[in-house]
């Protein structure tokens, strides 16, 4: 054999080698890729169950809430190498009332759906190297394009820990899980001006230092945030007198902004989806509020009901908000319909805690009624039920686990 013929053998051998070797890294390549890419699309799957799962509180607008809010969660995270969006579409929510049961977007009834799950699929991911091989071998099928899908479901559980507004519930009997109250009860604030830092007596309900400081300053934040987000059953709770300042905190759950503070983008004060609010004066029976609480949620009544100003709202209430509150953000005296479908959440139905010797017995949920309109209003919170129950339309973060925490969600697939 010639020494020239012994060179193209070479080149041939070395040319095989490379297609091969070309092989692998894109084997390498494009199948890591859509390994990251499914990586990607799980993380926003879980954020978007997660997310979804926490609005399921039985309400009739709780898959319209778990949808919208599904969604923005899980279109946060990015997939592609971080550069697009997850792309998650209404649709692509589902709900059931069993982890193995049908799922539909639109689920009924809608007080039984108990599991939310996202699913979805990223297709027309052409291969980067492996293109090339159609070149090589005339095989068309390394062109392909490849897909990749992800879910997620979630339900709520009991929680080790949750979150709470920073009051205190005195039960009225040792009897839990009620404690002596009535679903649809109202329960009246108990503000003694020489009493300012006594536990509140059987029946009522007062300010408390969920964080263990006595500063007015944490009650706010508790109020415009998501509350006191690591208490347990059995915790410690410690008593505060009436805070003047945290009622401008308060009130911007009712979409009630003093003097342009509480910008619901700024200071993280997110008012609820109405800020309807119910007194003795337009609610006289004073129990079971929420239902109707939740049908003026649905269309995002105002504090003036249909009528934007402080004005309407205080002739509905029979209270006495002054004026000067607004929202900067949102240029009206009291959040408008629009405003509050486009900032609200769900920020008036909460945790608080059943306190017995200054610990945490047991959680109820309340709904938030009306505003304050001074230091020495008697303000009243509903007690809906019990916050652990399974039919509790109560929703929080928290860490799963525990046995008799109010409700969270968590991934169950």
């Amino acid at each position: 054999m010639s020494r020239h013929r012994q060179k193209g053998a070479v080149i041939v051998t070395v040319a095989l080698s490379m297609l091969f070797l070309l092989g692998f890294m894109g084997i390498a390549l494009d199948f890591g890729r859509l390994f990251i890419v499914k990586t990607e699309l799980q993380t926003a799957m879980d954020s978007c169950a997660l997310a979804a799962a926490q609005e399921l509180n039985g309400a009739p607008d709780a898959l319209t809430r778990a949808t919208s809010a599904g969604k923005t969660a899980g279109n946060l995270n990015k997939v592609h190498f971080q550069q697009a969006s997850a792309e998650i579409v209404d649709a692509e929510i589902t709900f059931s009332d069993s982890l193995v049961g049908t799922y539909s977007h639109t689920f009924t009834p809608v007080d039984k759906a108990k599991y939310a799950k996202c699913l979805h699929t990223k297709s027309g991911m052409a291969p980067w190297l492996l293109q090339s091989m159609s070149a090589f071998s005339g095989n068309d099928s390394y062109k392909a394009s490849n897909s990749v899908f992800a879910l997620g479901v979630a339900t709520r559980v009991s929680a080790q820990s949750a979150c709470a507004i920073p009051v205190q519930i005195t039960p009225k009997t040792s009897a839990s899980p009620d404690y002596g109250y009535t679903p649809g009860e109202w329960i009246p604030s108990l503000y003694d001006e020489n009493k300012n830092n006594t536990a509140p007596m059987p029946g009522h309900f007062g300010w408390a230092n969920l964080d263990g400081s006595s500063s007015a300053s944490a009650t706010t934040d508790q109020l415009l945030g998501t509350g006191y987000c690591t208490l347990k059953t059995g915790d410690t709770i410690s008593t505060t007198g009436a805070k003047v300042s945290a009622s401008t905190a308060w009130n911007s759950r009712f979409g009630l902004y003093k003097n342009g503070a509480g910008n619901p983008k700024i200071d993280n004060a997110t008012p609820d989806l109405t800020g309807y609010a119910y007194t003795a004066t337009n609610w006289p029976s004073m129990e079971k509020a929420s239902g109707d609480f939740l049908a003026k949620r649905a269309s995002n009544r105002s504090y003036g009901n249909t009528v934007d100003t402080i004005n309407a709202g205080d002739a509905i209430t029979g209270l006495n908000i002054k004026g000067g509150y607004k929202s900067s953000e949102m240029g009206t005296y009291a959040a408008g319909a629009n405003a509050l479908a486009a900032h609200g959440g769900d920020r008036r139905l909460a945790f608080a805690p059943f306190v017995v010797a200054s610990k945490i017995a047991g959680w109820a949920c309340v709904l938030m009624l009306h505003p304050i309109d001074g230091p020495k209003t008697t303000v009243y919170l509903e007690y809906v039920g019990n916050a652990a129950g399974s039919t509790s339309p109560c929703a929080s973060a928290g860490l799963a686990g525990g046995t008799n925490g109010p409700l969270v969600p968590a991934l169950v697939q």
